[in-house]
């Protein structure tokens, strides 16, 4: 029996019931909900509260009576204390069982809808070593979980940052969500500034030279590397030339100096130092050039199956015209592009588009355009009107799902179909609660693109009700 939370905020022997989102887990005290991290269902726990809401508290596990038999080992050496993965100590299929259920719940609950059809979870053929693309961060003092002894220096740290804490960063000597070779590239970086007298950035007094190292990797092992410094010094082209002289599989090495108080990218000028300024990747017939900032889908292989069931949603016979809403670099529009008419795409990143239509130009593609601009500002009754009603339309938003003057927008233009691709099942289900004044949600295909996390792609299929 847990004893009660006003005394000591501890509830024992809690039985761990199922998993929720965002990575928790759900137990019950008194009636009230209680979500749990890196819990498994089938656990038996004593719960320390560490928050406490209205509706619900949450808490953090401090003693075991009895372990799920749903829990692994993981993998990883930071499990529970990096942030990520937080799913690592479930089975994978356990894990896309419960994805898959995240999705149905948010549709059933939150949009309101049923009687669709909920095809099987595609799973991620890698499910380690799956990513294109990785940052880290540089701190000259590492978040240790043990005190360095009096007299020694503090450890510096080239890795995470600790979740919720914008100033502390976790070493990390290997990650395994990344090809291997990204971790010989940062342990060798990092040792090289340290022989070298190179100091790390602190957040806090705005001081010291390394900042930010980025990682991408293209299907055919090749590799881009971003080294952010805060300043302009004689000793970057050292560090530089260090790196293109020791990792031959790097083919574009660029560098951007950021004095900011801020990590952001988008307004730096990246430099060239070695290579090409681009990696290009391959997803099914096409060819996409991928630049230092620009957004690319981040598991390769599983971003080439999510397409091609988009396309298959979609239903093009050729004769379509196709609207391509939050359009990014284009990727799906030109992917889609050889069964459509036509493929109209918007989105708001100026420099996404630029690249969009560089990858047209670079595949051949004619019947693409695209927009840049404010979604809700861009897609108005006079740009249809200007461009003809869709009959199909494809839709990516953020994981804020669409705005509500775009969702009034498609039930104004009523295409045939609507195809919505979501990485929040939350908001997507708010939206099918707008959609379904007009449209009936016929069926809805999950998708895991990142095995380990609660995270979860889901593609949904609209029809106009006659």
């Amino acid at each position: 029996m847990g004893k009660r939370f006003k005394s000591i905020r501890i509830c024992e022997e809690l039985k761990i019931e199922s998993a929720a989102a965002e990575g928790h887990c759900i137990a019950r005290h008194d009636g009230q909900v209680i979500f749990v991290k890196y819990a498994a269902p089938g656990d038996v726990v004593d719960v320390q509260i560490v928050k406490k809401k209205k509706n619900f508290m949450e808490g953090k596990i401090i003693k075991f009576h009895e372990k799920s038999s749903l829990r692994v080992d993981p993998t990883c050496q930071y499990f529970g204390t990096c942030g990520g993965c937080k799913w690592q100590h479930l089975g994978y299929a356990d894990q896309l069982a419960f994805k898959q259920q995240q999705v149905v719940d948010a549709m059933e609950r939150i949009g309101k809808v049923e009687g669709f059809e909920v095809m099987p979870i595609l799973g991620s053929g890698q499910v380690y070593g799956y990513r294109n693309k990785l940052e880290l961060t540089f701190a000259d003092r590492s978040w240790v979980t043990v005190m360095p002894a009096e007299g020694e220096p503090f450890p510096t740290a080239l890795g995470f940052h600790m979740p919720g804490k914008f100033d502390k960063v976790l070493d990390i000597e290997a990650c395994h969500l990344m090809p291997d070779y990204v971790n010989l590239i940062q342990r060798g970086v990092k040792g090289y500034c340290e022989a070298n007298g190179i100091d790390f950035f602190n957040v806090i007094k705005q001081e010291g030279q390394m900042r930010n190292i980025m990682f991408r990797c293209n299907r055919d092992g090749e590799w881009m590397v971003l080294v952010s410094f805060h300043e302009e010094r004689e000793e970057n082209a050292g560090l530089m030339q260090y790196i293109a002289d020791t990792f031959d599989k790097i083919v574009c090495l660029v560098y951007v100096i950021n004095p900011k108080r801020n990590d952001t990218l988008q307004d730096l000028e990246v430099q060239l130092f070695a290579g090409k300024p681009y990696l290009t990747e391959r997803l099914g017939n096409r060819t996409y050039t991928v630049r230092p900032q620009s957004f690319f889908q981040t598991n390769t292989l599983q971003a080439e199956n999510l397409y091609e069931i988009t396309k298959d949603f979609a239903g093009l016979t050729g004769d379509e015209l196709v609207y391509d809403l939050y359009t990014g670099t284009g990727s799906i529009a030109l992917f889609v592009a050889d069964q459509a008419r036509e493929v109209v795409g918007i989105e708001y990143v100026e420099e996404a588009i630029k690249d969009a239509k560089d990858n047209m130009l670079l595949n051949g593609v004619e019947n693409c355009k695209f927009y840049a601009g404010d979604m809700k500002d861009i897609l108005t009754a006079e740009f249809i009107a200007e461009h003809g009603r869709p009959d199909v339309v494809i839709t990516d938003p953020p994981r804020d799902g669409m705005h509500p003057s775009v969702v009034e927008r498609l039930l104004e233009a009523r295409p045939k179909r609507i195809v919505y691709v979501s990485c929040n099942p939350a908001t997507q289900a708010r939206d099918a609660a707008l959609l379904d004044a007009a449209y009936r949600l016929v069926k809805v295909q999950p998708v895991d693109m990142f095995p380990h996390t609660h995270h979860v792609e889901n593609v949904g299929l609209w029809e106009l009700r006659d």
